[in-house]
């Protein structure tokens, strides 16, 4: 393969092992304006209000927010060393796959491709059940009574548009990737309007405050255990919310083949998104948490974010607020299907994924037509459950899935860099590295995660112990269920096929006609 005519960023590919197929027209700005939006605090830190206030009470939010955003922050940092070394689509299995071999790249690319599918289907329920709020405020009626007070249609209506929703995000992604890059850059300012706007109306409109020590001290257990849990159980379980908050960063990664010097500029993306996210997200929380006043109301709605807003302002600021929220949970939503079927399509084209000279098509657009669809068509399986809530129509449903995203995902984002770890000093940095000590930050990254993965398997209530007289299937967290299914589901495929099969990065570069316009499974759709 000829290199004079090729860019920096193409022989780098190159060096790696594929061709420049995606179109490469993505600024530092747009890479790190993806993760920031799929990280959207807008989104987490509204949607999982109330894990937190059930399972903990302010002082999980207050607190615990920017204790967990630093060990977040130290996964990110692990991470993006790895994707300065290895500037690919294929992100995080890549690494693993360079690191460990194949079996390593093999289990690390499903964990990851389950994550990014979870996180797109929660995203995009979340900002469905802001969307219907919203249209309940307004009053709409139409074709939908929006305004209806039923628990059970008001599920059947959040569906509704979760369906709506992720049908628009896939013509969105179909259509162009500039367009894509172009909303990612806009959601990025809209994130940072949003969250001076929110904070503002939060701290000037409402009558009346919480105290400091109320917003930093108290504490609530919701939960349905004793109180005697409350810090080695019910707490954690309220973690759930920065966690789940702080997915999808690896965004930058999958986005690296499509961005102008993506060995600087992808892992800048990564790391910053988590930064930004942090100081954004407790400003927002702690504008929420001050504003939580008629407590009565809040409790009733279930600890919503949604119940704080409106308990505490006039109808028109709070549809303004709600408003912002579901615009930036739409813009999330696109980043998030996005760096889906990247993934999709980077792992398909390494041969990993049933079906997969359907999933690595581009269109004429030279964007991943089908790797997009099998990204909502997935998120939209795995959320019909949310059909079916408890007896006040709360989607418990939802809240497993959003632990399936910080389950799957995480394990994906640890694996590579505790294989880093374990390599030491044998490992070769890129240009953007953390010198010695990756030592200290790659083993808290490790250890946090581990139990984070342990926290969200956990049942959420009594009624969740299948062993208690109480137990209810609608209460049940089945997340440690799909993670176990695909951990032996992957773990058969690979025992009987995929480790005579699968042989990791195939290098397109090395096959003149492969990963060309003359090859058939790229040919425009």
């Amino acid at each position: 393969m000829a290199t004079g005519s090729l860019t920096a960023d193409e022989r780098r590919l190159a060096e790696l092992g594929y061709k420049q197929e995606l179109n490469r027209g993505w600024s530092g700005f747009s890479n790190f304006a993806i993760s920031l939006t799929i990280i959207c605090i807008l989104s987490g830190c509204f949607t999982t209000y109330s894990q937190a206030w059930n399972d903990g009470g302010p002082v999980v939010i207050s607190i615990g927010w920017p204790v967990i955003s630093i060990l977040v922050l130290l996964v990110g940092l692990s991470m993006a060393e790895l994707a300065s070394k290895y500037p690919t689509a294929g992100g995080i299995y890549y690494w693993a796959y360079s690191l460990g071999g194949v079996r390593w790249a093999w289990f690390t690319g499903w964990f990851n491709l389950l994550g990014l599918v979870a996180i797109t289907a929660a995203v995009d329920y979340g900002a469905a059940a802001f969307l219907n709020a919203v249209l309940a405020l307004y009053g709409l009626h139409f074709i939908l009574n929006f305004a209806t007070t039923s628990p059970s249609a008001i599920l059947q209506h959040t569906f509704a548009l979760f369906v709506v929703i992720l049908a628009a995000h896939s013509v969105i992604n179909v259509f162009s990737s500039h367009l894509v890059s172009l909303l990612n850059r806009i959601s990025a300012w809209w994130m940072l309007g949003g969250v001076i706007v929110i904070v503002a109306v939060l701290a000037f409109s409402p009558s009346s405050h919480q105290s400091f020590a109320w917003v930093f001290g108290h504490r609530n257990n919701y939960s349905g255990f004793s109180g005697g849990l409350y810090w080695i159980y019910v707490l954690p379980l309220g973690f759930l919310l920065t966690m789940y908050t702080f997915t999808g960063y690896d965004a930058s990664a999958h986005l690296s083949e499509e961005t102008h010097q993506a060995e600087v500029t992808a892992p800048r993306g990564l790391y910053r998104s988590i930064l930004y996210s942090a100081v954004g997200g407790w400003a927002v929380l702690l504008a929420i948490t001050f504003a939580a006043t008629r407590l009565k109301a809040i409790d009733a709605s279930g600890g919503t974010a949604i119940g704080v807003i409106e308990s505490a302002l006039s109808t028109g600021m709070a549809k303004l607020v709600l408003d912002i929220a579901t615009v930036g949970q739409l813009f999330c939503g696109m980043g998030c299907v996005a760096a889906a079927s990247r993934m999709v399509f980077a792992f398909s084209r390494d041969g990993a994924v049933p079906g997969h000279s359907l999933w690595r098509r581009l269109s004429a657009k030279r964007t991943p037509t089908w790797a997009v669809l099998f990204v909502v068509v997935c998120s939209l399986v795995i959320t019909i459950p949310a059909l079916f809530g408890n007896k006040v129509g709360t989607p418990v449903a939802f809240y497993a899935v959003t632990s399936i995203t910080t389950i799957g995902l995480y394990i994906a984002y640890v694996l590579p860099v505790f294989l880093r770890w374990r390599m030491g000093d044998k490992f070769e940095p890129g240009v953007w590295n953390l010198g010695k000590h990756y030592r200290w930050i790659n083993l808290v990254a490790i250890v946090w995660v581990a139990l984070c993965v342990i926290i969200f398997c956990l049942p959420g209530s009594p009624t969740a112990v299948p062993w208690n007289a109480g137990f209810s299937w609608s209460a049940f967290n089945y997340a440690p269920l799909v993670t176990i299914a695909l951990a032996l589901g992957v773990w058969i495929a690979w025992e009987v096929k995929a480790k005579h099969t699968f042989t990791g990065p195939v290098r397109t570069v090395d096959d003149p006609d492969l990963g060309t316009p003359e090859d058939p499974a790229l040919m425009p759709v």
